[in-house]
């Protein structure tokens, strides 16, 4: 595939986000960047180089996602602003993240196209609203271009920060959906989760909830503080979104995987397996969330494993992975070893590590929230 064969196919008329969610589960894809940079295909500071250097690159992983259950394709622009490589403008990488999107969600069938803002290097440094504002406008243009389907405000540690995100994102007439990277604690300046999930309701959000640092559990955790506070504040209509952490963090603490002694060459040690994650998007479903997703670590193949989860939550929608060779828990029926073992076994399976010497926790390596905005020049409210 050659992405320089012009522009995206025009998309076909489809049901919006809003009206998928008020009928049931929307399956998100993974994590992008993420993705690439295992392939070899990003740096280590985790930055979208790649939508311009290898762009079939980045157009196959968004080709997986969706064949795998993905109902969405989300730009692959995480981080563009903070791009330091002179040679690779923000602006041309955000122009390729939109345009290998749509061309992936053009190949697939009713596949929505999202586009993202993130933190700010201008509110870590405290430039005021009015820069960050800008700088939020300026991705915000390339998703109004294209029309796309929704728009995103995630990976954002204040809810003042977030708040300033949704305000802009409203602008652009499009479902807007925010997701802070935040745990139990709260974000980084102290406020709650059930504060946070009402203030970024009342900013206009039509979906809250969080994404990335935490793993499942935490953040479901986390999601159900979001919605008792919601239901506390009358606006339980809010609907709940949460793409988490590829891995396991029971030991995470204010900052998520960023604390953690194995991040980020370690982590792979506390990887989810398919049974993870579809046993994730089933207590997401039971908790009321209604757009599933994964980010940093979540591979196709967990998104495959939360598709065939919520098939019934979602109008019978099969992935064509799964059209074509029926659900991953049937695979190797036919070997007596393993046809004996029923849906239920792998449920209730805790998988052993291989690692005689491991340990399942570890101490953090930063535990507060000064020890982490100390970087910044900033300290926590």
């Amino acid at each position: 595939m050659d992405m320089d064969q012009g522009p995206p196919a025009k998309r076909a008329m489809k049901k919006d986000l809003l009206q998928r969610l008020s009928e049931g589960v929307v399956v998100g894809d993974g994590g992008m960047i993420w993705t690439m940079e295992k392939r070899g295909y990003a740096n280590c500071g985790f930055t979208p180089e790649a939508v311009v250097e290898h762009p079939d690159a980045v157009l196959q992983v968004h080709r997986e996602f969706v064949h795998n259950g993905a109902e969405v394709t989300q730009t692959c622009n995480f981080w563009s602003p903070h791009i330091e490589d002179e040679t690779v403008q923000g602006v041309s990488v955000n122009k390729a993240a939109c345009d290998i999107a749509l061309k992936a969600a053009s190949e697939g069938e009713d596949i929505l196209v999202a586009g993202s803002i993130t933190k700010t290097q201008a509110y870590e440094r405290g430039d005021g609203k009015e820069v960050i504002q800008t700088e939020f406008r300026r991705q915000l243009e390339f998703y109004v271009e294209n029309n796309f389907d929704f728009v995103v405000a995630e990976y954002l540690d204040t809810i003042e920060e977030t708040v300033w995100g949704i305000e802009v994102l409203k602008t652009s007439g499009k479902p807007v959906m925010a997701t802070m990277c935040i745990g139990p604690q709260g974000d980084i300046d102290g406020v709650s989760p059930q504060e946070c999930a009402v203030r970024m309701a009342n900013a206009g959000a039509d979906l809250v909830g969080v994404n990335c640092r935490f793993g499942p559990a935490k953040c479901l955790e986390t999601i159900a503080m979001m919605k008792q506070g919601l239901a506390a504040a009358n606006l339980g209509h809010i609907y709940l979104a949460v793409q988490p952490f590829g891995y396991h963090t029971p030991d995470a603490s204010l900052t998520g995987y960023m604390a953690m002694a194995e991040f980020p060459f370690g982590v792979d040690a506390r990887c989810l397996t398919r049974i993870d994650a579809q046993k994730y998007a089933v207590e997401a479903q039971q908790l009321g969330v209604k757009y599933i997703g994964g980010c940093c670590g979540f591979e196709p193949r967990h998104i495959r494993a939360m598709s065939e989860a919520m098939e019934e939550h979602r109008g019978g929608r099969r992935a064509p992975v799964t059209k074509r060779y029926g659900k991953f828990l049937d695979c190797f029926k036919e070997r007596p070893e393993v046809a004996k073992r029923e849906e239920d076994y792998w449920l209730k399976m805790q998988p052993a590590t291989g690692r005689p010497r491991s340990s399942a926790m570890s101490p953090p390596v930063t535990e507060d929230a000064n020890a982490y905005l100390h970087r910044f020049g900033r300290s926590a409210a």
